[in-house]
């Protein structure tokens, strides 16, 4: 006898590890631009880095969740 299916899991988040939640990925990307802007005071490196924060943030925490979701709803083929 097969066992019952496992609940579908409300969130995407609750599938990840603590140091991939939302709140550790922000802190993340503030702390990098942040650091880099303290230790060498130069645009040019602090910039790109930030860009780049605000890239993974916008794949991290917008597109992988909205995909899931669009997944989710979509249900088993």
């Amino acid at each position: 006898m097969l066992p019952p299916p496992a609940p579908e899991p409300a969130s995407i988040w609750s599938l990840k590890p603590w140091w991939c939640q939302p709140w550790s990925i922000l802190l993340t990307g503030i702390a990098f631009p942040t650091a880099s802007w303290l230790l060498w005071q130069r645009l040019w490196i602090t910039a790109p880095l930030a860009l780049g924060v605000l890239f993974w943030w916008a794949l991290f925490l917008v597109l992988v969740p909205a995909a899931w979701r669009a997944e989710q709803q979509q249900g088993p083929s």
